[in-house]
């Protein structure tokens, strides 16, 4: 029971230090430049977007076989092999074409084996019954590139969003191929929707010049549609990718000087410069399509060579278009599409709601445990009562800390550690009970009644951080705040009812040396 000053400085500098970080919860940030970290209110609290979006995984084993098929040419080419009838099944994630002689097959064998792989065992080549060499995905890799795929999209996801200048944004992974994005304080979700389903997936190609090619495209070129079908027909592109989106280091919004048009300036990278200045070196003359998802943007005919790695986009844009096409050439393409499976807005009246219905229950059921603890304890209650408030102070303070979310879960879980951090205070209050019923002396009864409920205390909350470790590590959304909120406020309440009760009452004696304990 005894405490040394520093001892009794720590406790109270935590306590203090606790009160400080919650004030930035309750006044406005001065102008002074100073960490000013706060509590965020989650979507069931604040209002606005929730967004459940599917990746198109058959589009990406589609993409894969697409590539493979143009590999698979260039292989066969450059081994003078001939090649007729390339069919893509991407059902089966089969690649295949017949041999131009018999002679070719084992020649036509060896050239694709040596194909480059993504990972070991990615695929398998193979002669089949009707004399056609197949190329086969296999399951393996295809589960493993979708994983990646799923991966990567929910960190461009993040990049778009977070260009938006959206606010505690919440993006989660739901089974294998979902993604759940939660938006609070935007209630209309219709731009955010329109930058996320676009993959931005861009390239640039050369136009096919022969107008034959315009109506009846042969193998390796591809009718594409303008993306504003005021600027003329489908013109057929070679499939051939000359310079890849990929290679984009920087893109932004500008004002062509010229025109007084809306326009996006590009930069590339060193890789994508050479590539860049090499295709318009050799083409002038020719038309050369900007294709954004399989949709030409514009289609200019090169007049001179580009060698600065640097370009500009034209194309009838408004500021909100050349913005947001921008930021998504700076976030980078999608691997797959993304569809919207299920799209929910909550008005910010139900946040306040929930606010108010919330702080009511926690209030309430504040009142009646400090109610309870001084009716049946006395001075005693009142110190636990004065600690479980230095409990919320805590809790709101590490979430502050962090800038953690608070959601209606969060809220239940700090209105549930009320109640357990009053089961230890009534478990010390109860021990020392026994103590004093057995005629030890009031210094002896404080004493034995907390150094018998401690092990209690400690076991029981051991438990249950377990216990919401584990929720937090497997659960996902609102059971996640749940636990988290639970988490923090075990810790704090073994500090308030070990350390800050203790205190209280260890000073209390100190000053009075009463001759009975009011228990």
């Amino acid at each position: 029971m005894y405490y040394s000053r520093l001892k009794l400085a720590s406790v109270l500098g935590v306590c203090l230090l606790g009160l400080l970080l919650c004030l930035p919860n309750g006044i406005r940030k001065p102008s002074l430049s100073i960490p000013w970290r706060q509590i965020h209110l989650g979507l069931d609290l604040r209002g606005g977007s929730y967004l459940l979006m599917q990746v198109d995984l058959p589009s990406l084993t589609h993409d894969r076989l697409q590539t493979l098929s143009e590999n698979m040419r260039d292989a066969l080419l450059k081994d003078h092999l001939g090649y007729q009838d390339f069919r893509i099944d991407a059902e089966r994630a089969v690649v295949s074409y017949l041999p131009r002689t018999p002679d070719e097959t084992q020649a036509g064998l060896k050239a694709l084996e040596a194909l480059p792989r993504l990972s070991a065992g990615e695929f398998t080549v193979a002669r089949q019954d009707d004399g056609r060499i197949a190329l086969t995905l296999s399951p393996e890799s295809i589960a493993a590139h979708a994983r990646e795929a799923v991966t990567q999209s929910i960190e461009i996801v993040r990049r778009r969003i977070d260009g938006t200048g959206a606010i505690d944004p919440e993006i989660t992974r739901q089974g294998d191929d979902r993604i759940v994005v939660e938006l609070p304080g935007i209630s209309d979700p219709e731009r955010i929707k329109a930058l996320l389903g676009t993959t931005a997936k861009m390239s640039f190609r050369l136009v096919d010049s022969n107008p034959l090619h315009a109506t009846y495209p042969p193998t390796g070129v591809s009718l594409l549609p303008m993306a504003n079908p005021a600027d003329g027909p489908a013109l057929p592109v070679y499939d051939h990718v000359d310079v890849d989106g990929a290679d984009l280091t920087n893109a932004g919004a500008t004002l062509d000087p010229k025109t007084g048009e809306w326009a996006v300036s590009f930069t590339f990278d060193s890789v994508g410069t050479r590539a860049f200045s090499s295709v318009t070196q050799t083409n002038v003359g020719q038309r050369f399509a900007i294709v954004l998802d399989n949709k030409i943007i514009e289609a200019p005919v090169i007049r001179t060579p580009i060698t600065g790695g640097e370009g500009q986009i034209t194309g009838g844009f408004t500021a909100q278009k050349a913005t947001d096409l921008a930021l998504m050439l700076r976030a980078g393409a999608l691997p797959a599409p993304l569809a919207v499976v299920e799209q929910r807005s909550i008005g910010p009246s139900l946040g306040a709601d929930s606010i108010r219905a919330g702080m009511i229950s926690l209030g309430v059921g504040f009142a009646l445990v400090v109610a309870f603890m001084v009716l049946f304890y006395g001075r005693f209650g009142w110190y636990a009562d004065l600690a479980l408030l230095a409990n919320l102070v805590l809790m709101a303070a590490i979430l502050s800390l962090f800038e953690a979310t608070l959601t209606l879960p969060g809220m239940a879980g700090m209105l549930l550690t009320l109640g357990m951090a009053v089961d230890a205070n009534i478990l010390i209050n109860e021990r020392i009970r026994e103590e004093v019923a057995r005629g030890r002396t009031p210094l002896a009864a404080m004493q034995a009644g907390f150094e018998r409920a401690t092990s209690t205390i400690v076991d029981s909350n051991a438990t249950a951080l377990l216990a919401h470790v584990m929720l937090f590590v497997f659960g996902t959304g609102p059971v996640r705040g749940f636990a988290l909120t639970i988490t923090i406020g075990i810790v704090t309440t073994l500090f308030t009812t070990l350390l800050l009760s203790r205190m209280l009452m260890a000073r209390w004696y100190a000053l009075t040396r009463p001759a009975s304990l009011p228990v």
